[in-house]
């Protein structure tokens, strides 16, 4: 028998004291808000970020591996609707990280944010196939300078005219463009070329050009052009390796084809 004033022992039966739920996450009403709160996309962004540690990026088809280049681009959304939007319209993971801005802006979700990350990722990875290709002689590392060169500009969609200065040891000076022009022609100045060659103390060259329709055989004016190049630069101590043209279809090396 209770006396006035006692509490029933069976009356808070089952009721945490106050306090309780901050001592243990995820339970009762308060962990089921937070676990409710948590957008979907987040588990999924985690697991991603896991196969990718545990495996590397071949074990992510393009557009997982695109997602998670859109990821800080797009912080607070799920990315893989974007991302195979993306792939859909441009084709391949290079072509869209290569696509010009103002095609990439006709795809809805694509904003500044979006462009700054792909345009990230291109001048990394340009930056690292650069550098590789500047440790040694580029003529011993001939595959990986092809692999370069399309990468820095098979992708372009306007011809593009570029140089690789090369001393007696055939190692990189410098890596310039010398001309852009429009889909089917950049002006070439043969005196410029040689100049800027002896210029930079530079013996040897390997000219590069691209073709915007994909298809890197040399036309007529590339081989005059190319002539007149080698003839100007003979007297002078400056010699022309190749002449590279390359496109999305792959290369053409005039020293492979023997117009060199």
């Amino acid at each position: 028998m209770q006396g006035p004033g006692a509490r029933d022992p069976k009356a808070n039966a089952g009721v945490a004291p106050p306090g309780a739920e901050a001592d243990a996450p995820g339970s009762g009403v308060q962990g089921s808000f937070l676990e409710a709160s948590q957008p979907l996309y987040s588990g999924h962004r985690q697991r991603l970020r896991d196969r990718f540690r545990k495996a590397g990026g071949d074990a992510l088809p393009d557009y997982e591996l695109l997602e998670m280049v859109l990821f800080r681009a797009i912080p607070r959304r799920d990315t893989k609707d974007l991302a195979k939007r993306l792939l859909a319209r441009f084709g391949s993971f290079a072509q869209v990280v290569n696509a010009p801005d103002a095609r990439l802006k006709e795809i809805s979700g694509v904003g500044d944010a979006v462009i700054t990350e792909l345009r990230l990722i291109r001048a990394a990875a340009l930056r690292l196939m650069r550098s590789e290709i500047a440790s040694g002689p580029l003529l011993s590392s001939w595959t990986q300078v092809l692999d370069y060169l399309k990468a820095v500009q098979g992708y372009e969609h306007r011809e593009q005219f570029r140089i690789l200065f090369l001393d007696k040891k055939n190692h990189l000076i410098a890596d310039e463009i010398q001309g852009q022009g429009t889909v089917d022609h950049t002006p070439v100045y043969v005196r410029e070329v040689v100049k800027r060659a002896l210029e930079l103390s530079s013996t040897a060259i390997i000219l590069v050009h691209n073709h915007p329709s994909g298809d890197p055989t040399p036309s007529r004016a590339d081989i005059d052009m190319t002539r007149m190049i080698v003839d100007a630069g003979r007297p002078l101590g400056v010699q022309v390796h190749d002449h590279v043209i390359v496109g999305r279809g792959g290369y053409a090396s005039f020293r492979s084809l023997r117009l060199i």
